[in-house]
C-alpha cells in the first residue's frame, strides 16, 4: 500500500488530502483463449479467479453451506425421536415450496439478468470517445501557428473536460481520481479562469455541458477568425459536438434512472426465500421412515448446492452489470479511457495536423492486377475458390434449365447448364499453382436444341424480307 499525501489550496485554507493506492482492478479479457474453438476450450477459463464467479459469490456459498450444515447436526445429534418427527414433517411442507411452480425463480431472475445486460450493454455504446470529434477539428479548424494550435487543443480540451465532469458523477473510480474540481484544474483539463467561470454560473443541476458551451462559443470564434473557412465546416463541428453531448447526457440518466427497485427487491426476495425453503426442505431424512424421496442419505446435498450457485450466481451476475462504473473486476476502466481520450485527441489535433508523409506511387503502381503476398502458415488460403454467393453452385434439374416461351411463339427450349464456382475455383487454383491440373477446367456445357418448321421459316423469311429492302 502506498500512501501520498498532497496538499491543495481552496479558498486560501490548505486541505490535506490523503490517497490510498490499492492493487488495481482491470477488466478482465480472455479474447484471445477463446478466438478458436478447441477442445477443453471453455474449460481452461474455469480455474481463473480473478473476475470468477467464484470471487464473487463464494461468502453466500459459505454461508449457505454453513447454515445447512447446522440444522442437519441439529436434526441429527441434538433433537428428541418426537422432535425428529416434528422436523421431518416441517422438511416435507418446506419441499413443497422448493418446486418453482410455487416461486418461479428462474422467470424472474432470467428476465432481470436479460434487462440488466441490455442496460449494461447500453451503458458501453454510451461511452463519450472523441474520436469522430477530434477527425473534425483536425480538418477543418485549420492554421499552423500557435492560434491555430491553441484553438484545436482547447476544443479537444472542453470535450475532454465535459467527459470527465460527467464521470466524477457516476463512477466511483474517477470521483476518488478527482474528489474535488482542484485535482481537475491540477491534471490541465480546466484552467483557474475557467474554474472560476464554472463556479461562478449557479446552477442546481449537474454542469457537465458547460464545456460544451464553451466549445460551441469557441468554434463560432473560430470562424469569424477564418479558421473555419465554411458554415458547412461549422456546422460538420456543431453535429458531432452534439453527438458527443448526447452520449454524456445518456450516461447521467444511464446512472440517474435505474432499474425499478421493486423489480430489483421481487428478484432479491425470490432467490433468497427459494434457498431458505431450501435449508430445512433439502435436508436428508431418515431413510428407514420411508418418506417419498428420502431412499438415501447423503449427507452433502449436491445438487442443491449446484442449484445455489447457479441461481445465487446469476443474481450476482444481475448485481455486478447493472452498474458498470463501480470498482469491480470486470467494472469499465473509465480512468485509463480518460487517459486515452485525452491523448490520443491532442496526437489527433496537434502532432498529427498536416504531418503528412510524401505522397508517391505505391508498390503496385504499374500492375493492374496484383495480389497480396501471404505469410507461409496462412498461403492455404490462396487455393479457396472465392465466394460468389450460396447459390452458385446450386444444382438444377433439366426441367429447371428450360427456358419457357409463350404459347403464341414457337417452342424453342434450350438447356443452359452454368458454370458453377467449383469450375472458377479450380481454373483459379490451376493458374496458381502452376499446372498442378493438367486436365484444366471443368467443361462449360451448353446443348441448344432448336426444332424449326419449314412453314415457319419461310415465313419468317417473308417477314424480315421487307425490312431487309428498307434497310438497303
Amino acid at each position: 500500500i502506498q500512501r501520498k499525501k498532497r496538499v491543495f489550496l481552496q479558498g486560501g485554507v490548505q486541505i490535506r488530502h490523503q490517497t490510498n493506492t490499492l492493487s488495481l482492478n482491470m477488466t478482465v479479457s480472455y479474447s484471445l483463449e477463446v478466438a478458436n474453438a478447441r477442445f477443453h476450450g471453455f474449460s481452461r477459463l474455469l480455474f481463473r479467479w480473478k473476475g470468477s464467479i467464484y470471487k464473487l459469490m463464494y461468502k453466500e456459498f459459505l454461508v449457505f453451506c454453513a447454515v445447512y450444515l447446522f440444522f442437519s447436526v441439529f436434526y441429527r445429534l441434538l433433537l428428541t425421536p418426537r422432535q425428529q418427527d416434528l422436523f421431518e414433517r416441517v422438511a416435507l411442507y418446506c419441499d413443497q415450496f422448493t418446486n418453482t411452480s410455487f416461486i418461479p425463480v428462474l422467470f424472474v431472475l432470467g428476465f432481470y439478468v436479460n434487462q440488466a445486460f441490455t442496460r449494461w450493454w447500453g451503458q458501453y455504446t454510451s461511452f463519450p470517445l472523441p474520436d469522430n470529434l477530434m477527425m473534425v477539428v483536425s480538418g477543418n479548424v485549420h492554421g499552423a501557428d500557435d492560434r491555430g494550435r491553441m484553438l484545436r487543443r482547447t476544443l479537444m480540451r472542453y470535450a475532454n473536460l465535459s467527459s470527465v465532469l460527467i464521470l466524477r458523477s457516476i463512477s466511483t473510480r474517477v470521483r476518488k481520481r478527482f474528489p474535488t474540481l482542484e485535482h481537475v484544474v491540477e491534471a490541465g483539463f480546466m484552467t483557474t479562469h475557467e474554474l472560476k467561470n464554472f463556479e461562478s454560473l449557479h446552477s442546481d443541476f449537474n454542469k457537465y455541458w458547460m464545456p460544451l458551451t464553451w466549445f460551441s462559443n469557441l468554434a463560432a470564434q473560430a470562424r469569424q477568425e477564418g479558421r473555419v473557412r465554411d458554415d458547412i465546416a461549422l456546422r460538420l463541428l456543431m453535429d458531432e459536438l452534439n453527438n458527443y453531448r448526447a452520449k454524456c447526457s445518456l450516461l447521467f440518466h444511464y446512472d440517474w434512472i435505474s432499474i425499478p427497485l421493486v423489480y430489483t427487491q421481487v428478484v432479491t426476495i425470490a432467490v433468497y426465500s427459494f434457498f431458505a425453503f431450501c435449508v430445512i426442505g433439502r435436508q436428508f431424512l431418515n431413510p428407514e421412515k420411508g418418506y417419498s424421496g428420502h431412499r438415501f442419505d447423503m449427507y452433502v446435498p449436491v445438487f442443491t448446492l449446484l442449484q445455489f450457485f447457479f441461481y445465487t450466481g446469476w443474481l450476482k451476475v444481475g448485481e455486478l452489470i447493472i452498474n458498470p462504473f463501480g470498482e469491480d473486476d470486470d467494472d469499465f476502466e473509465t480512468n485509463q479511457l480518460i487517459d486515452r481520450n485525452i491523448q490520443v485527441s491532442m496526437l489527433a489535433v496537434d502532432d498529427m495536423y498536416q504531418n503528412l508523409a510524401p505522397v508517391v506511387k505505391d508498390k503496385h503502381w504499374k500492375n493492374s492486377l496484383f495480389s497480396v503476398p501471404y505469410t507461409q502458415s496462412t498461403a492455404a488460403e490462396t487455393f479457396r475458390p472465392a465466394f460468389k454467393g450460396s447459390t452458385f453452385d446450386m444444382r438444377m434439374s433439366a426441367e429447371d434449365l428450360e427456358i419457357h416461351q409463350p404459347t403464341d411463339v414457337p417452342v424453342n427450349k434450350q438447356y443452359l447448364l452454368p458454370r458453377s464456382s467449383l469450375g472458377d475455383g479450380l481454373d483459379d487454383l490451376q493458374q496458381k499453382t502452376k499446372g498442378i491440373l493438367r486436365s484444366g477446367s471443368l467443361p462449360y456445357l451448353m446443348d441448344v436444341l432448336t426444332h424449326h418448321n419449314e412453314e415457319d421459316e419461310a415465313v419468317e423469311t417473308k417477314t424480315d424480307a421487307p425490312n431487309n429492302k428498307k434497310a438497303v
